[in-house]
């Protein structure tokens, strides 16, 4: 009788390590998917982006902020020039260390400038590209 009923818990200890092993390949395999699919939809996003991605997130990079962290630090929706040297003048000001501002927040509203006046740049290189290619 007692060889058994240890018969009994090596069987049963040895379908749960199957269950177990079974339960870790599927999450494995459904885990690699989701990350084939990823990676894939990652890289057509970036081709998608085209090069003007690539030069835009070096300048990202460059100035330490975001496009959309630049918009939001001098209150532009769009890439305006007026409406950002309008901004960016009024901020300057407001935050000027004599008027009793702050350092900081003056030098964030210069580091936004400066990022928007790159992507200004960018985008007009790539419009004079546009233009400068044969049409078929």
């Amino acid at each position: 009788m007692v060889c058994e009923l240890g018969d009994i818990g090596v069987k049963q200890a040895k379908y749960l390590a199957q269950i177990i092993v079974m339960g870790v390949q599927v999450v494995g395999r459904a885990f690699a998917r989701a990350l084939r699919q990823e990676f894939a939809a990652s890289r057509a996003a970036a081709d998608a982006r085209g090069r003007a991605g690539h030069q835009s997130a070096a300048a990202s990079n460059l100035s330490g902020l975001s496009l959309q962290e630049a918009q939001q630090i001098l209150n532009v929706s769009k890439l305006s020039p007026e409406e950002i040297q309008k901004n960016y003048e009024h901020l300057f000001k407001v935050n000027d260390k004599s008027v009793g501002g702050s350092f900081y927040l003056q030098s964030k509203v210069v580091r936004a400038w400066e990022r928007l006046q790159e992507e200004l740049r960018i985008q007009a290189q790539e419009n004079r590209e546009k233009e400068q290619m044969p049409k078929t």
